[in-house]
């Protein structure tokens, strides 16, 4: 369901709510009220994660890639799989 909301907020500006809501099959008041709500400890960590990994790929001059940035991120001692550390990556 997250993955529907989320489309419907990224496209907001392009389309009405109403019909994406209607396209996706879920409902107005439940795409508003996902809206609402505080962001879960998981995605604050991972937020907070991926500002981190900006850094040291920011850092390296843009040149590395998830398994260098994973090793630096365990010199740092920030906790975090390499899987999560590629998928991270992949969005930046």
């Amino acid at each position: 369901m997250t993955e529907k909301y989320e489309f419907i907020d990224g496209e907001a500006g392009n389309f009405p709510v109403q019909q994406m809501c209607t396209w996706a099959g879920v409902s107005t008041s439940g795409f508003y009220h996902w809206r609402s709500r505080p962001l879960s400890a998981t995605a604050k960590h991972r937020a907070e994660l991926r500002a981190v990994i900006l850094q040291v790929f920011s850092d390296s001059h843009e040149t590395y890639g998830y398994r260098r940035v994973h090793a630096a991120l365990q010199r740092m001692n920030v906790q975090a799989g390499a899987e999560l550390v590629r998928a991270l990556t992949r969005q930046l």
